[in-house]
């Protein structure tokens, strides 16, 4: 790994986790928590690539730990996406 694909990779990681956090704060916010959603998605695919497809990384700890991550993350938002769904619906009842 060079100098700059190791910052790429540090810009990509804090950008990912500046939209987590903007989600976990205003989580109402539909267009936010697909994007955050997206994100999971991208670092799901990154790491299995990595993993499976360039075989540049071993299933060792440090590779299974963001798959993991990734992998509750999306399942728990795709579950959260249900409720917001139903909130959202009885808030537009409520205003009718």
């Amino acid at each position: 790994v060079n100098g700059l694909q190791a910052r790429t990779f540090g810009v990509w990681t804090l950008l990912s986790s500046v939209i987590r956090c903007l989600c976990a704060i205003d989580i109402r916010n539909r267009t936010l928590y697909y994007i955050t959603l997206f994100t999971f998605f991208l670092a799901l695919v990154h790491f299995l690539s990595e993993v499976f497809i360039y075989h540049t990384a071993a299933l060792t700890i440090g590779v299974m730990a963001p798959l993991m991550v990734a992998s509750f993350s999306i399942m728990g938002m795709l579950i959260g996406l249900q409720y917001l769904e139903v909130e959202a619906l009885s808030q537009n009842k409520k205003k009718n």
